[in-house]
This record gives structure tokens, sequence and C-alpha cells, in this order.
């Protein structure tokens, strides 16, 4: 396999991982999980996209500001089901949907 090929296969493995753990988990701390691995999946295609038309360095400037973003999507995330799980009591998302008000 060529470097290419070995990329892609990661980029499809880190989207496919990701997007199946946000489709079948229901806790808040696994999701948040789960969409970091499918952004970092898509990091990896930004800078693989950027080596293969020769701007290396633009690509890896936007994915160095794509994961200080998504950083601070995590922490907000994470930040948010500590505070569900202390005023609900769990973590699963179907008893969120039981909050009104």
């Amino acid at each position: 396999m060529t470097t290419i090929e070995t990329v892609l296969t990661g980029v499809i493995v880190l989207v496919g991982v990701g997007l199946y753990g946000l489709l079948v988990t229901r806790n808040l701390i696994k999701v948040v999980v789960a969409l970091q691995i499918l952004v970092k999946g898509a990091l990896l295609a930004l800078v693989a996209a950027g080596n293969a038309n020769g701007q290396v360095n633009l690509s890896q400037s936007l994915a160095v500001t794509v994961i200080v973003a998504d950083t601070v999507v995590a922490v907000i995330g994470l930040a948010l089901a500590v505070q569900v799980k202390r005023l609900v009591g769990t973590l699963d998302i179907k008893a969120l949907s039981n909050l009104r008000g």
C-alpha cells in the first residue's frame, strides 16, 4: 500500500468508528468521545488533501485551528455532561427527553 492509500484507510476507519459511536451510544460522555474520533478523521483527511495539493503548511495550520476549536467544544460538552449527571442523576440521553422548562 502506498502512503495515500494508508492515510485514506485511516480516514475511513476513524470516520466510520466516530459515526458508529454517535449512532449507537446513549451515554453523553461516549457521544463526546465519538465526536472527537470523527473530527480527528476529518482532520487527517484535511492534512492528506493539503499534502496531495502541495499546500501542507496551509492544511496543517487549518488543522491546528480546528483542534483548538474542537477542544473547546469537547470541554464544554463534558462540562454539560457533568452538570446533567449532577442534576438528573444519569448520563442517558433518553432521560433528558423528560426535562421541561
